[in-house]
C-alpha cells in the first residue's frame, strides 16, 4: 500500500499548531489526532464506515440506512472517504450502472475504534446521560 499524503489536507496553522500532547506527535508533520478528526469529520462519515464494516454495499443500500441524508451529501461523503483511502468504489461495466462500496484495508483498521465508540455510546445511554441532553432525544 502506498503512503497517503496529507500535505493538502491541512492549513499551515493546523499543521504546525501545538498541542498539549506534542511529545507524542512531534515526529509527524501533523498531530495524528487532528488527522483522524479530519478523516472522520463529516455529517455521516462515521456511520458510512460503520455500515460498511464487514460488507460491501451499493449506493442505495447505504442511502436506505441514512434516510435523512440527501443524495448529494452522501455522494460527497463517499467521495471524501474514497479520496482518503478509507473506502473503495467498484464500478461494474453493466447497464444500468452498478457501483459498490466497501472498506479498504486501511478503512478496516478504523473499525475497532468505531466499536469502542459504539460501546462508549451504549454505556453513556445506560448511565442515563441521554435524559439530561435534549440534543440526543
Amino acid at each position: 500500500m502506498s503512503a497517503v499524503s496529507c500535505d493538502n489536507m491541512f492549513s499551515d496553522k493546523e499543521r504546525h499548531s501545538t498541542c498539549y500532547m506534542s511529545d507524542k506527535c512531534i515526529r509527524y508533520k501533523v498531530c495524528p489526532m487532528v488527522l483522524v478528526q479530519k478523516l472522520l469529520a463529516g455529517k455521516r462519515k462515521i456511520m458510512i464506515l460503520w455500515y460498511l464494516s464487514g460488507k460491501v454495499l451499493r449506493f442505495n443500500d447505504i442511502k436506505r440506512r441514512l434516510p435523512d441524508v440527501t443524495q448529494k451529501m452522501l455522494t460527497q461523503q463517499l467521495r471524501s472517504l474514497e479520496e482518503d483511502h478509507l473506502i473503495f468504489r467498484h464500478v461494474y461495466p453493466v447497464v444500468p450502472p452498478r457501483v459498490e462500496y466497501g472498506l479498504t484495508e486501511l478503512g478496516e483498521k478504523i473499525i475497532p475504534l468505531l466499536e469502542m465508540m459504539h460501546g462508549f455510546g451504549a454505556e453513556y445511554l445506560e448511565l442515563g446521560y441521554k435524559d439530561n441532553n435534549p440534543d440526543l432525544n
